[in-house]
C-alpha cells in the first residue's frame, strides 16, 4: 500500500489551523499503524500540526525523530517554539538552521517584534539576504506594538512596494494612539478600497469616539457606486459606534440589514448588541440577548453590568457581578463603573468601597477619576461626607468637576456648609459658566440662614439667563425652523426663569447619581446655544468661519444613515460633538489610590490640605455670621 502522503499531509495541516488536536492525534495514530512515519512530508505535517495546537514537546519529539529534514520541517518547529513564547530556544534553532529562506527570517523578526525587542528585530532585517512585504509589515507591526509610531512610519515610507495588509497595519496603530487624522490621511490615498480597509478605517473612527464618522463611512461603503458588503467585523464596529452615540434608530436599521444579508449571530455581534442595547435603555431586550450567549466572557458580562447599573437595574448587577466571580472571570474597568453604580444605586456604601479597594488591591486595575467620583457620590448620599472629601483628597489624579459637583450636591441636600464651600470652590474654578454650582452653593446658604449670600448668588443666576426679547423675529427670515427654534427658546427661558428654585428643590430631594449627573445639560446652557444660532451678533461674526457639520440624528430616513450627501472623512474635524450618551467610563489609566484616604498623594491632596486649613482658620468667623443671621 502506498503512502497516501498528499492526503494525510492535508488533513493534518486541517487539523492544526483549526485547533483540532483530537482530529490530529487521532490521524498521528494511523500514521504509526500503517508505518508512515518515515515519510518526509507527513512528519513535516505533523510537527506543523502539534507546533499550531500548543504542544511544543511533541512537536520538537516528532522533528528530533526526522531522518529527513527540510526548510518547511525547520519553519514549523521555529513557529512553534515562537508561539509559545520560547524566544531563546527559537533563536537558537534559528541559528542552527542549514538552510534559511524569507519565511525563517520573517518569523524570527516577528518573534522580536512582539517581544518588544526591536533592537534585535531590526539587526536581523538587516542582516536578511532576502526581503518580501511581509519583512517590511513585521518590522511596521514590531514599532508599532512598542508605541514607536513615527519609526512604524519611516519603515511603511521606505517600503519598496506595499499591499493592504500595510495599510491596514499602520491605520490600526494610528487607531491604538487616537491619531485618526493620519489614519483618515493613509485611507484616503487608497484609490482601490477593499473591505479590509473599510473594515480597519470604520474600527478606527468607532475606537476613537468618531462615531457619526464611523456611521458615515459606513453608509458610503454600502452605497451603489461603491458597493462593498459588510461583514460580521463592520457590524460589530457600526453597532459600537450606534452604542456610543445612544442612536437606537440606527442600530436597528443595521440589526435588520444584517438579517437582510443573512449575517449569522455569533456572540461577538451579540455582545455588540447587547452593549447598544443596555446603553439606550432598553435593558430586557439585552437580559434576553446575553442569556442566549453560548460562552458568556468578560466582555458581555461587563456590557450588562454597566447596563444594569446605569438603567436602574443594581439587583440584577450585583447578580451578573456575582456570577461573573463565580465563573472566575476577571473583572476590567467597564465592570467596576457598572457594579460600584448598582451598589451606590442600592445605597450600599460598605460594599461598594469593598469591591473599590478589592478591584485595585487584588485585581490590580488602575482605577479612572470617574470611578472615584462613583465612591464620593455613594459615600455623599449616606452623609458621610468627611469621608468622602478624604478619598478626594487622596486622589491619585486631578479631580474633576463632576467629582466636586457630586460632593458639592451632597453637602446642600445634608446642609454642610464648611464642605459645601470648599466644593463649590473647586467647580467654579474648573466649570465657570455652569450655573448649577451656584444655585446648590445658594441652597447650603439658606439652609444655614445666611440669606444675604444666598440671595446674591441668586441674582447671578438671574443675570446669566439670556432674555427672550434678545431674540429678533426678523432674524428669522421666514424660515420654518428658525421661527420654531425661537419660539422653543423663548419658553425655555420662561421655564428656566420661573421654576429655578423649585428645579434646585427637586434636584435636592431626588438627586440623579453621579453617572446620571455626568448626561445632564443645564436648561439655560441649551437656551445660550439657541441664543447663539439665532443672535444676528453671532451670525455675522460665525459667516467668515468654516461652517461645521451638524450633530443630527444619523437616520434621516429608516434606510439611509447620515445621508448621502455628507462626506465622511474631509469635513470631520477634531473638535466636532456629537450629542452622545456617555457610557460613565474613561479608560485613560491613573495611578492607584493609597490605601490610606487620610495620607493625601502627590495628586490633589497637597492643595487641598491647604484649603481645608484656611476653612479652619475662618471656622469661627462663619459660625458668628450664623449667629447673627439667624437672630
Amino acid at each position: 500500500m502506498d503512502p497516501p502522503t498528499s492526503w494525510d499531509s492535508l488533513r493534518k495541516q486541517a487539523c492544526g489551523r483549526i485547533g483540532y488536536k483530537i482530529g490530529g492525534v487521532s490521524i498521528h495514530a494511523q500514521v504509526h499503524k500503517h508505518g508512515f512515519c518515515e515519510v518526509v512530508y507527513v512528519q513535516t505535517a505533523l510537527v506543523d500540526f502539534y507546533s499550531k495546537v500548543g504542544c511544543v514537546e511533541i512537536a520538537r519529539k516528532v522533528f528530533d525523530e526526522m531522518l529527513e529534514k527540510n526548510v518547511v520541517s525547520w519553519n514549523s518547529i521555529l513557529s512553534g517554539y515562537l508561539k509559545s513564547g520560547n524566544l531563546a530556544v527559537a533563536r537558537s534553532m534559528f541559528d542552527e538552521m542549514p538552510e534559511k529562506d524569507v519565511i525563517s527570517w520573517n518569523s524570527m523578526v516577528s518573534g522580536y517584534g512582539r517581544e518588544g525587542d526591536m533592537e534585535q528585530a531590526c539587526a536581523l532585517f538587516r542582516q536578511m539576504p532576502e526581503r518580501n512585504v511581509a519583512s517590511w509589515n513585521a518590522m511596521i507591526s514590531g514599532y508599532l506594538d512598542s508605541g514607536k509610531v513615527e519609526l512604524a512610519r519611516s519603515f511603511f515610507d521606505a517600503m519598496p512596494r506595499r499591499n493592504n495588509v500595510s495599510l491596514i497595519t499602520m491605520i490600526s496603530g494610528y487607531s491604538k494612539c487616537g491619531d485618526v487624522e493620519s489614519a483618515m490621511d493613509l485611507f484616503d490615498q487608497m484609490d482601490e478600497k477593499d473591505l479590509l480597509l473599510y473594515n480597519a478605517m470604520i474600527a478606527c473612527y468607532a475606537q476613537n469616539s468618531r462615531s457619526k464618522e464611523a456611521l458615515q463611512l459606513f453608509n458610503k461603503m454600502i452605497q451603489p457606486n461603491v458597493n462593498i458588503q459588510p461583514d460580521k467585523m463592520t457590524f460589530a464596529s457600526v453597532l459600537s459606534a450606534c452604542s456610543q452615540l445612544g442612536d437606537m434608530t440606527s442600530g436597528s436599521w443595521i440589526e435588520s440589514y444584517m438579517k437582510q444579508l443573512g449575517i449569522q449571530i455569533d456572540d461577538h455581534l451579540a455582545t455588540a448588541l447587547i452593549d447598544l442595547y443596555a446603553k439606550c435603555g432598553s435593558i430586557d431586550k439585552a437580559y434576553k440577548l446575553f442569556q442566549l450567549l453560548q460562552k458568556k466572557d468578560l466582555v458581555s458580562y461587563s456590557a450588562m453590568i454597566l447596563g444594569c447599573g446605569l438603567n436602574g437595574r443594581a439587583k440584577d448587577a450585583i447578580t451578573l457581578f456575582e456570577q461573573m466571580m463565580e465563573a472566575r472571570i476577571s473583572p476590567n474597568l467597564i465592570t467596576v463603573t457598572g457594579i460600584l453604580t448598582a451598589y451606590n444605586h442600592f445605597g450600599l456604601v460598605e460594599e461598594g468601597y469593598k469591591c473599590f479597594n478589592l478591584m485595585q488591591k487584588h485585581y490590580e486595575l488602575v482605577l479612572s477619576v470617574d470611578h472615584y467620583g462613583i465612591m464620593v457620590d455613594m459615600l455623599g448620599r449616606a452623609g458621610r461626607l468627611e469621608e468622602a472629601y478624604e478619598l478626594i483628597k487622596s486622589m491619585p489624579m486631578q479631580p474633576h468637576a463632576g467629582v466636586w459637583g457630586a460632593l458639592l450636591l451632597a453637602c446642600s441636600v445634608h446642609s454642610n456648609l464648611k464642605i459645601g464651600e470648599i466644593a463649590a470652590k473647586h467647580c467654579f474654578k474648573l466649570e465657570p459658566d455652569v450655573s448649577g454650582y451656584r444655585s446648590l452653593l445658594s441652597s447650603i446658604y439658606a439652609s444655614v440662614g445666611r440669606w444675604d449670600d444666598a440671595k446674591s448668588l441668586r441674582e447671578g443666576l438671574q443675570e446669566k439667563i439670556p432674555a427672550p426679547e434678545e431674540i429678533s423675529v426678523a432674524v428669522c427670515d421666514d424660515n420654518p425652523d428658525r421661527v420654531e427654534m425661537a419660539q422653543l427658546y423663548n419658553k425655555m427661558c420662561k421655564v428656566v426663569g420661573e421654576n429655578k428654585d423649585s428645579m434646585v428643590e427637586n434636584l435636592a430631594n431626588e438627586p440623579a447619581g453621579f453617572q446620571e449627573r455626568k448626561n445632564l445639560i443645564p436648561l439655560e446652557t441649551i437656551c445660550n446655544g439657541i441664543n447663539q444660532i439665532l443672535s444676528p451678533a453671532q451670525q455675522n461674526c460665525s459667516s467668515s468661519q468654516e461652517r461645521k457639520p451638524n450633530a443630527d440624528s444619523q437616520l434621516e430616513e429608516p434606510n439611509k444613515i447620515a445621508g448621502d450627501d455628507q462626506k465622511p472623512c474631509p469635513e470631520a474635524t477634531t473638535d466636532f460633538k456629537v450629542p452622545t450618551i456617555k457610557s460613565g467610563y474613561r479608560t485613560d489609566s491613573c495611578p492607584p489610590r493609597s490605601e490610606a484616604p487620610s495620607s493625601p498623594t502627590n495628586g490633589a491632596g497637597d492643595d487641598l490640605e491647604m484649603e481645608e486649613k484656611e476653612e479652619d482658620a475662618c471656622s469661627s468667623a462663619d459660625g458668628s455670621t450664623n449667629e447673627s443671621t439667624g437672630k
